[in-house]
């Protein structure tokens, strides 16, 4: 083989390495491509402003908190956690704080927030939305891949990918910026589901991202709202914690 047809050859193998590799990463969604995070705030931030709502009365166990920031895509940009160590918070509610987050984003829109609170009488039995939280489950090989020791940090396994899930109690709320644009979500766990909604509002509003337009609750954004202890699950009503959780005073969303 003359150096003329072996330079060709070396040529036509590299195009098909390359064509190859491309097609394979395009199948990829966001696992093997980075994910557009600039319009939210970064880890440092968001765990700054979690540690500040979690010190704050919120009516529960008072308990170390996970929490987990979305993009409008659904992509994970941040996971982080208030204790010491990831051992510190319930080691179940990393994955359920981005579930939070992924259905807050996933079931708002531009003009109209939901928070998970907000879903919690609709998906009961015999109730409008029942089976919606069997509808987008949760992507188990992005929840509980990756190297242990990375949880909870910028590099956490679940950054860059999409976790899918959805999770119908509190906890979860979309964010909006100064512009009321929706920019993603951000889900907090590790409490009861009362106080988790509590100190995902007091850690939105933190982050300055609670530009709510419209929501379902009488105060017209996504507050939640509670059942009586005696009333069936109804509207957009949801249960009683036991705690003090209803009743802890939580800022007013901001005003566009």
């Amino acid at each position: 083989m003359n150096s003329h047809s072996l330079l060709t050859r070396n040529f036509s193998l590299l195009a098909l390495i390359v064509t190859s590799s491309l097609a394979a990463t395009a199948g990829l969604p966001s696992a093997a491509r980075a994910a557009d995070c600039s319009a939210l705030p970064k880890f440092e931030v968001v765990r700054e402003a979690l540690t500040k709502a979690r010190k704050e009365a919120n009516g529960g166990f008072n308990l170390e908190m996970w929490a987990s920031v979305v993009n409008r895509d659904g992509e994970v940009c941040v996971v982080t956690f208030t204790g010491k160590d990831r051992g510190d918070q319930w080691p179940g509610s990393r994955v359920i704080s981005a579930q939070k987050a992924n259905t807050a984003n996933a079931f708002s829109l531009p003009k109209l927030a939901l928070s998970t609170a907000n879903l919690f009488s609709p998906v009961q039995p015999g109730n409008s939305l029942f089976g919606l939280q069997e509808s987008n489950p949760v992507n188990t090989a992005v929840a509980y891949g990756g190297d242990s020791k990375s949880i909870g940090t910028k590099n956490d396994p679940m950054v860059g990918k999409k976790i899918g899930g959805v999770n119908v109690f509190g906890g979860g709320v979309p964010l909006y910026n100064k512009k009321g644009t929706l920019v993603g979500a951000v889900g907090v766990s590790g409490d009861s589901s009362c106080a988790d909604h509590n100190i995902a509002w007091r850690l939105r509003n933190n982050l300055g991202l609670d530009f709510v337009p419209a929501g379902v609750s009488p105060t017209k954004n996504d507050a939640i709202m509670y059942l009586k202890a005696d009333e069936k699950p109804n509207g957009f009503k949801h249960a009683l914690c036991g705690g003090t959780e209803a009743t802890i005073v939580l800022p007013d969303t901001a005003k566009l």
